[in-house]
């Protein structure tokens, strides 16, 4: 793997070429530790991340493709990408807004899901600008979503920006959005995470904490009731941390079969800007990530849909092999008064950010495990 070394802009390698023709770059953001990211410039996408276990020994924990053709195949599940305008699901696609009522592609029967089809952002091809500092190396992506793209109102130009300190295994990811007309907004990333090493066979022995005393039900087509209910005396419950594979084949017998739920996050800590959504540990390799983040909402989705494709280098992606924690507003938020609002209004900026930081899970003898 190509490492930008510190104090350089991020390296800039050629990725492929989209079905029709347009050209996709790849850049790597690392540190001096060795860890390492790439993301490319189809879909503002995290393709990879190499990060460190107990012995030092990298590893890439992300699923994805060697090349941009992956991407276009019917074998990428939203792997790694940047999803919006409006990402998770919208009721029958359909929402009303200033007395107007908006119709949305169905592209998860009967709902809407992250964005729509073809002019959704994680198919856009968006504009890099690579960035490096005394802090860090880092690049923006930029994008104009035109006025009535994939049927949502108001021109949105979007930002994302991915960051790499050079003295933490972190990725921070930043957005921002501006519209000229008011519009729903939800933005998350979407990558799926492996510890043991992307193609590893399971997630299900990792632990996972969730730092939410509730979460959304929903029905049976994943849409929220509106309800806002306790997590406590539910297979639902991640407060303390629990193997994922604990309690998945009661989950798996109802309509979310396996984990795809919505997380209302416990508020920060008194002055805390970002709080803490999750805390994943491989207990093989000892990786930890810890998920921080301004939103008030984490979706768990425990790859309840992947096939056995195959990802970088041939690796298979078996069932429940990776795990997304995806830092959002709560689904359906358009059509729910109660929720926090994803409204985005002219004049406004929508700002959101989110970090995965990566440490190695051994505490010392007698002294409780860092959460």
């Amino acid at each position: 793997m190509t490492s930008s070394a510190f104090g350089e802009d991020p390296t800039c390698e050629p990725f492929g070429k989209t079905k029709d023709g347009q050209a996709v770059e790849v850049y790597t953001l690392a540190n001096k530790s060795g860890f390492s990211a790439k993301v490319m410039t189809r879909g503002a996408t995290l393709v990879s991340l190499m990060v460190p276990d107990k012995d030092g020994k990298l590893a890439d924990v992300l699923l994805g493709f060697d090349d941009v053709s992956g991407y276009e195949s019917e074998d990428n599940q939203y792997f790694g990408c940047t999803t919006g305008r409006v990402c998770n699901r919208i009721a029958k696609g359909k929402f009303s807004l200033d007395g107007k009522d908006y119709t949305l592609a169905i592209n998860n029967e009967p709902n809407h899901l992250h964005g729509g089809l073809a002019k959704a952002l994680d198919k856009a091809i968006w504009k890099a600008a690579p960035y490096s500092n005394d802090k860090g190396q880092g690049v923006k992506f930029s994008y104009t979503s035109p006025d009535g793209d994939e049927g949502y109102p108001g021109t949105l130009e979007v930002t994302v920006s991915f960051f790499v300190p050079a003295e933490q295994n972190t990725i921070s990811i930043s957005y921002t959005a501006r519209t000229d007309k008011a519009t729903p907004v939800n933005l998350t990333n979407h990558a799926y995470f492996n510890l043991s090493g992307e193609g590893s066979a399971t997630v299900l022995d990792h632990m996972l904490r969730i730092n939410a005393d509730k979460y959304t039900p929903t029905d049976d087509t994943l849409i929220p009731t509106g309800e806002i209910a306790n997590v406590e005396g539910t297979d639902l419950d991640f407060r303390k941390r629990t193997k994922i594979g604990a309690r998945i084949e009661s989950i798996g017998k109802t309509a979310a079969i396996g984990y795809d739920h919505n997380y209302v996050l416990n508020a920060p800590e008194p002055g805390a800007k970002m709080t803490l959504a999750a805390v994943l540990v491989d207990p093989v390799s000892k990786r930890r990530m810890r998920v921080m983040t301004t939103e008030p909402g984490v979706q768990f989705y425990s790859g309840n849909f992947l096939k056995g494709q195959k990802g970088k280098g041939g690796k298979t992606y078996a069932h429940r092999s990776a795990l997304c924690l995806e830092t959002q507003h709560y689904p359906d938020s358009v059509n729910h008064e109660n929720f926090p609002t994803t409204i985005l209004k002219p004049g406004q900026t929508f700002e959101s950010k989110t970090s995965y930081t990566f440490e190695i899970d051994m505490p010392a003898p007698g002294v409780k495990s860092k959460q």
